[in-house]
């Protein structure tokens, strides 16, 4: 099979393609013919031999990537056999999701309705149960006013559309003219480039304060996402696109009277994991509430797709596809 391979840790040019033997499903596994694979921004982090949180660097040579969606094609003992043929996604790959086949648990297989794409749904699978989560933190109302950083990435083009079902005042901040755009596409009800300064003087003329902001970039743009929170509102930090994680100190946030919420941490310790959220999240694809971004790379440029992903050059969820 075709798989992309990583031999020394280091930068993106490290990816390399190479036909490498078929996985072989154990009990209790299956085999997928790969359709889409799900990138993470913590793989860009792994493939340069680091820690991230319970993910220790992979073991070399490595195939990184734990979420596809495909089509069973095999099934290991104790697998009933009408199991193959099903199109199915999961993110517990054990094989290596860089590639053209992957091997999974089936207890970690979830069916898809035929009229569901395989790159929505890998992009609903772990990006939109993240998204479930963070709304399940700070619910949202038609007297909220909204912010949402990082608008125009798989999470944010989420937040955005799902604020405007709700009725919510929508301000969606993205870096760059064409990221702006895709946000006013999806209906925000201010767009703001973050790279210019004075978006937040933007937001404030027009909006005064908001009452929740969601923040997946950090550094400097958390700061001012957070210095635009009112009294009683809520920030939801999930991300550290700029490199700098940016959670708001208790005290100052106490004498603010905002509640402060880290969103991946809650996610790690959700009771029941998170298994319910991504039924939910593919329920919402399933039937057109939401919609997800996808960014698509030939599976042979996962070097270019890691290199979109560091320079936060893309939009939506970044997929590979084999």
């Amino acid at each position: 099979m075709d798989a992309i391979r990583l031999h020394t840790y280091g930068p993106a040019a490290n990816l390399r393609l190479e036909t490498v033997p078929d996985p072989a499903p154990g009990p209790g596994d299956a085999r997928m013919a790969v359709h889409a694979v799900g990138l993470h921004f913590i793989e860009t982090l792994m493939r340069q031999g680091q820690a991230v949180g319970p993910h220790p660097a992979p073991p070399l040579p490595a195939v990184l990537g734990t979420e596809v969606a495909g089509v069973v094609e095999s099934v290991g003992e104790g697998v009933p056999a009408e199991l193959v043929g099903r199109r199915v996604v999961t993110s517990g790959v054990t094989s290596g999701g860089y590639a053209s086949l992957a091997v999974a648990p089936v207890s970690s297989l979830t069916t898809l309705p035929d009229h569901v794409d395989y790159g929505p749904a890998v992009a609903m699978n772990t990006t939109g149960a993240t998204t479930f989560g963070l709304l399940e933190l700070a619910p949202l109302s038609p007297s909220d006013v909204v912010l949402a950083t990082a608008a125009a990435g798989g999470i944010g083009t989420l937040l955005v559309q799902y604020a405007r079902r709700a009725g919510a005042r929508v301000i969606g901040a993205a870096g760059g003219p064409a990221k702006v755009a895709r946000v006013e596409e999806l209906g925000a009800d201010l767009a703001v480039d973050y790279r210019q300064p004075g978006w937040d003087k933007l937001v404030r003329e027009a909006f005064g304060e908001v009452t929740v902001a969601f923040d997946g970039v950090g550094g400097e743009l958390g700061r001012a996402a957070y210095g635009l929170v009112g009294r009683g509102g809520r920030y939801v930090v999930f991300g550290a696109a700029a490199g700098e994680w940016f959670v708001p100190g208790k005290e100052d946030a106490a004498a603010r009277d905002v509640t402060v919420y880290e969103g991946i941490a809650y996610l790690l310790g959700r009771d029941g994991g998170v298994g319910d959220l991504a039924a939910r999240a593919l329920d919402a694809v399933a039937d057109g509430s939401l919609t997800p971004a996808v960014q698509a790379f030939p599976l042979a440029r996962a070097a270019a797709a890691h290199e979109a992903l560091e320079s936060r050059n893309t939009m939506g969820k970044v997929i590979l596809v084999p």
